[in-house]
């Protein structure tokens, strides 16, 4: 049996999604980006008048997108300390991932899940980062 889970503070999905989803002690996360619940403008992120990214600021996003992660597991039950694995979606390793990575250590000195990073060649909204979580969760 399996339990939807959604956050009041999280970013509302752009699908037919749960933020997550509870399953014995585990949770998993949908993918979550960098925007902001209610907002159209995503952070760190210059669209053209096509929608196009123009510009994006990767350290802005990654700062966001972890935001978004613990509200998530904030509302659900669980916790930063808790996170056990990261998916990590790059759209430009080559530009982005040092960065990226220095802000991760600073996020993830104590707790160090395993991870893997991916790049790939676009996500569904004009962002340059998600991130796709498992986290345990106490049952009650």
């Amino acid at each position: 049996m399996s339990e939807e889970l959604n956050s009041d503070q999280a970013p509302e999905p752009v699908g037919p999604y749960p933020h997550a989803r509870k399953v014995g002690n585990l949770l998993f996360l949908s993918g979550v980006g960098p925007r902001e619940r209610g907002k159209k403008e995503i952070p760190g992120v210059t669209l053209d008048q096509d929608g196009k990214i123009q510009s994006y600021d990767i350290e802005a996003q990654c700062h966001s997108v972890f935001k978004n992660v613990k509200l998530i597991l904030e509302a659900s039950g669980s916790n930063w300390e808790s996170l056990i694995d990261v998916t990590v979606f790059l759209t430009n390793m080559d530009d982005d991932f040092k960065k990226y990575n220095e802000i991760y250590s600073e996020y993830f000195k104590d707790n160090r899940p395993c991870r893997t990073t991916i790049e790939i060649n676009k996500l569904p909204t004009p962002i340059a980062i998600e991130l796709k979580c498992t986290a345990t969760v106490e049952n009650k």
